[in-house]
């Protein structure tokens, strides 16, 4: 008989988390028509020679609900910022005022607001895909434990448990896909 054959759920659990964060970072980046610091996160800077976070070369703040300032830090890369913002598909158009640069965030239109929430369905699809693969990866490991010699009984009580974490952590998706789809339709 061999001894007993354990499944490290905890790190499936971590890994189904981590596709969780990426969801949550990507809803972050996605514009709602409500200003957030997040929305320039993704934009690279050409700052002494390598791309560059902007929130790294200057202060990013939301002075009001319809606004996102950056006050960069080196006046020299004033307009290497201005240049990435208009390139990066934000779709916004900024202004600078001396080393500040300023985001007014446009209202955003019917059509706009649905691809948007065609967007972050997309972001949920793939956090979805990233979990099954973490389940995939859990079923394969109770497929080793099997043929190691795993009862049939613990088999099935793995593969439950790891349905149900998989479960759990798709519905998470589901309640933030419907949270973000619902912030976006917002007038």
């Amino acid at each position: 008989m061999s001894e007993e054959i354990d499944i490290d759920t905890d790190d499936l659990e971590r890994r189904m988390t981590g596709a969780m964060e990426s969801l949550r970072h990507e809803f972050g980046s996605l514009r709602t028509g409500r200003a957030s610091a997040s929305m320039v996160e993704p934009v690279m800077v050409d700052a002494y020679g390598s791309p560059t976070p902007i929130n790294q070369i200057g202060t990013v703040n939301v002075p009001e609900p319809r606004m996102v300032t950056i006050n960069i830090w080196d006046k020299s890369l004033v307009g290497k910022a201005e240049k990435a913002i208009r390139e990066s598909g934000l779709g916004i158009n900024p202004q600078l005022n001396g080393t500040i640069i300023m985001l007014p965030i446009p209202e955003l239109n019917e059509e706009r607001r649905r691809e948007l929430t065609k967007v972050a369905a997309q972001y949920a699809e793939n956090a979805r895909v990233a979990i099954r693969n973490v389940r995939r990866d859990g079923m394969d490991q109770v497929k080793k434990g099997k043929a190691a010699g795993m009862s049939e009984d613990d088999q099935k009580l793995w593969e439950e448990e790891i349905q149900d974490l998989t479960n759990r952590m798709i519905g998470k998706v589901d309640e933030a896909l419907e949270a973000k789809q619902a912030e976006i339709m917002q007038v």
